[in-house]
C-alpha cells in the first residue's frame, strides 16, 4: 500500500510538471491524428499534424511478388509480433519475420515451421524484402509506423491493427487492410479473406509518396515560415 501510495504521488507530480511544462509551448506538431487526438485531450491544445518523414526512393515495387508474409519490427511486448507468430503457424502460411528484441525467443519458441525469423537485415535486403512480401503485417499500435509506409513505397498493401497512426496512411481495399480486434483470430480471419491480386502496386506507391521525406520538409518549413510571419514564435 505505501509503495502504491508513492507511485500515485509521483504520477500526480509528473502530470502537473508536465501541464505546467507545456504552457510554456507556442505550437504543438503532431505525428498523426491519434496523436493530434491526444494532445487534444490531455492538454487542450490545438495542433497541426506532419507526418514524419520516410526514405521512399530506397524502396520500389517488382514486377511479381513471392508468396509470403512480412513482419519487419523490434521484437518487443507492445508490438505484438505474438499475434502475426501465432496466426500464420495456426493458417500454416510463410511467414518472415525481420528485427531483433528481447522477444525472439520466446517468439521463436510459439512459431511453427512456417515462420521464418530472420534478426537484423540491411537496407538493401530490407528493401528486396518488402518489395517481393504478399503484404506487411503490422499488428501492433503505434503512434504513426514507419515500415507500413515502406512497404507501401515497395507496391505492397499492409495488413494493420485498425488504430493508431495506421488510420492516417491506410486505406481499405486500396492500400491495405484492417483487423478490428486485436486477436490471433481476428488477424487469421483476415489474412484468410486477403486477396493481393485485388490492390494495384502503382496506387499504393503513389499513395505512400505523400509521404516522403521532401513532403516533410516542405509542410514543416512552411509551418514554420508562416508561424514567424504571424508573429506567432
Amino acid at each position: 500500500p505505501a509503495l502504491k501510495s508513492l507511485i500515485r504521488a509521483l504520477a500526480r507530480w509528473l502530470r502537473r510538471r508536465d501541464l505546467s511544462a507545456c504552457e510554456g509551448v507556442d505550437h504543438f506538431i503532431a505525428i498523426s491524428s491519434e496523436v493530434q487526438r491526444r494532445i487534444a485531450r490531455l492538454y487542450g491544445r490545438e495542433s497541426v499534424i506532419i507526418h514524419p518523414p520516410v526514405e521512399t526512393s530506397q524502396f520500389q515495387p517488382v514486377a511479381k511478388p513471392d508468396n509470403y508474409f512480412l513482419v519487419v519490427s523490434r521484437l518487443i511486448p507492445y508490438k505484438r509480433i505474438d499475434l502475426a507468430v501465432e496466426a500464420f503457424t495456426a493458417l500454416n502460411l510463410p511467414l518472415i519475420v525481420a528485427g531483433e528484441g528481447r522477444d525472439r525467443v520466446r517468439l521463436q519458441a510459439s512459431a511453427g515451421p512456417t515462420v521464418k525469423f530472420l534478426g537484423r537485415v540491411s537496407p538493401q535486403e530490407l528493401a528486396d524484402l518488402m518489395a517481393h512480401c504478399q503484404a506487411l503485417i503490422f499488428p501492433g499500435l503505434e503512434d504513426f509506423g514507419i515500415s507500413p509506409v515502406e512497404a507501401m513505397a515497395s507496391g505492397r498493401p499492409v495488413i494493420a491493427f485498425a488504430s493508431g497512426g495506421a488510420l492516417d496512411y491506410i486505406r481499405e481495399g486500396e492500400t491495405g487492410c484492417f483487423f478490428r480486434k486485436q486477436s490471433v483470430q481476428d488477424l487469421a480471419r483476415t489474412v484468410q479473406q486477403f486477396d493481393s491480386q485485388q490492390f494495384d502496386s502503382r496506387t499504393i506507391r503513389q499513395f505512400a509518396l505523400r509521404f516522403d521525406r521532401s513532403i516533410f520538409e516542405q509542410k514543416l518549413r512552411q509551418f514554420i515560415d508562416l508561424s514567424i510571419s504571424k508573429g506567432q514564435v
